[in-house]
Formats: structure tokens, C-alpha cells, sequence
């Protein structure tokens, strides 16, 4: 009986990730298929319709979306749009932290300055952290003095994490990129590998 749950969870660690990432590509898919080529049968005849155009037109439609952006006029216009998001309590938050998570997995670090190493006291515990902000004269005075800084520790396997006021003193810079760091965070530090096959 081990040695057949052994198998089945080597199947399973296989084979989830795979599904995973095709379902939620084909949802985007279907999803743009249904909102865009909706619109595109509205304004072709139905004898020029073919099944993809959809999907192909929202890919076509973001990368439009991030070619603009390069124009001064359009990020304006954005930057104004997305304060006026900021504005609205709920959508502000909904808004920034998918904007921010977007940011991140993007390769756009800017909310992440550092990978550190925290150290307690004289103990040899450490934790795995970001130092997120290190300037703090646009908040309330007393909340953090000179030399200290912003440091997210995140947990692993869930998302959340803790936000603490450190001295500078207590952190070790770390030769990691960020998205080395979660991932190595998040996982809880395990180094996953692929399911080998086993001949015979």
C-alpha cells in the first residue's frame, strides 16, 4: 500500500503542475474568446469568423496596451487613471496589490530594495526576508528613526507575512534576486525536482 501512494503522489506531483498551467491558460483563453470575439461578430460578417480570433485579438490587444505605454501622453493619461483608482477605498486595495503583484513577477522590483538575512539577538536563527522601504519621512513621525528600515518577511506556503522595524544592524544583505528569494520563502526552502522515471 506504500509503495502504490509512493507512485500515485510521484504521478500527481507530475502531472498537477501541467494541468494547472493548462487550465489556467485555456481560461484566459476562453475568456477572451468570449469577450473579444463577441465584439469581432458584432462588427464582421459570420462567414469571416473564425474560432481564435478572440484570443488572438487579446493577445494583440495587450501587447497594443504595453506599446502605447511607451508614449508619454498615454502614461499620463494612465498615471491619472490610476490615482483616481486609488481613491476608491475597496478597488485601492484590490487594485494595488494586483498591480503589485503583476510589478513583481514581472521582474519590476522596485517594491523589494533588498534580500537580507534576519538575525535574532545572539541566537543563529535567521529569516529570510525584504527590506521594502528604508525611507519614512512621508509617514507619521515616531513610526520609525533614523537607521532603521522596513523589512517583509513572508510565510512559507501561504500567502501573508509580517512587516518589521528593524535597525540596520540586524540585517545581512544576501547575492539573491527576488524572485530566488520567494521562491525559496514560499516553498519553505525545499529544492523541488522533477519526478525522474525509473527504468524497468
Amino acid at each position: 500500500m506504500k509503495g502504490f501512494s509512493k507512485i500515485f503522489f510521484t504521478g500527481l506531483a507530475a502531472v498537477l503542475p501541467v494541468l494547472l498551467t493548462i487550465y489556467i491558460l485555456g481560461w484566459l483563453g476562453a475568456t477572451a474568446e468570449s469577450v473579444l470575439g463577441g465584439t469581432i461578430k458584432l462588427l464582421l460578417p459570420d462567414r469571416w469568423y473564425r474560432p481564435g480570433m478572440g484570443l488572438v485579438a487579446g493577445f494583440a490587444l495587450v501587447f497594443l496596451v504595453g506599446l502605447t505605454l511607451h508614449a508619454w501622453v498615454v502614461r499620463r493619461f494612465f498615471s491619472m487613471s490610476e490615482r483616481l483608482l486609488n481613491r476608491i477605498p475597496l478597488v485601492k486595495a484590490i487594485y494595488g496589490s494586483i498591480r503589485d503583484l503583476m510589478n513583481f513577477f514581472g521582474g519590476k522590483d522596485q517594491g523589494f530594495s533588498q534580500v537580507v538575512l534576519v538575525r535574532f539577538g545572539d541566537t543563529q536563527m535567521k529569516l529570510l526576508g525584504f527590506v521594502t522601504r528604508e525611507d519614512f519621512s512621508d509617514l507619521p513621525a515616531g513610526l520609525a528613526g533614523d537607521g532603521i528600515v522596513a523589512v517583509y518577511m513572508p510565510m512559507s506556503y501561504q500567502i501573508g507575512g509580517y512587516t518589521v522595524m528593524l535597525p540596520r544592524s540586524a540585517i545581512e544583505p544576501v547575492n539573491m534576486s527576488m524572485q530566488e528569494a520567494m521562491k525559496f520563502a514560499v516553498t519553505g526552502g525545499m529544492k523541488v525536482k522533477a519526478p525522474a522515471l525509473e527504468d524497468g
